[in-house]
């Protein structure tokens, strides 16, 4: 009988590590006697993505980043918490995010001169 590739590859793809960028907040969130100075965005994954329009995540749209950002940040966020955030780190977070979605291909001709 012959291997299911699909499901090796599939199962290589979810043992590697997902990258990450980190984000250093201007205005630092209080959580108790914790301070959160940093955080890291994780790549999403389409499972991160659920229930939000891929446009609306593109157009930093608050909404979309609220529900996003507690599903892909360490620490991980509350959504009060999100919604609480300076609008600069806010912004630095969508744009984390944003980046991630780019396509490489996309990314290569944008670097390239015209």
């Amino acid at each position: 009988m012959s291997e299911n590739k699909t499901t090796t590859t599939a199962t290589a793809i979810n043992n590697t590590e997902r990258p990450s960028t980190s984000i250093t907040l201007e205005v630092p969130i209080v959580r108790g006697a914790t301070t959160i100075e940093a955080l890291q965005l994780l790549r999403p994954r389409t499972a991160d993505l659920r229930g939000l329009m891929l446009a609306d995540v593109l157009n930093m749209k608050v909404d979309a980043m609220a529900a996003l950002l507690p599903r892909i940040t360490t620490p991980t966020l509350a959504v009060h918490e999100v919604n609480a955030m300076a609008p600069t780190d806010l912004v630095q977070c969508a744009l984390g995010v944003a980046a991630f979605l780019v396509p490489k291909s996309a990314k290569q001709e944008e670097e390239q001169p015209a």
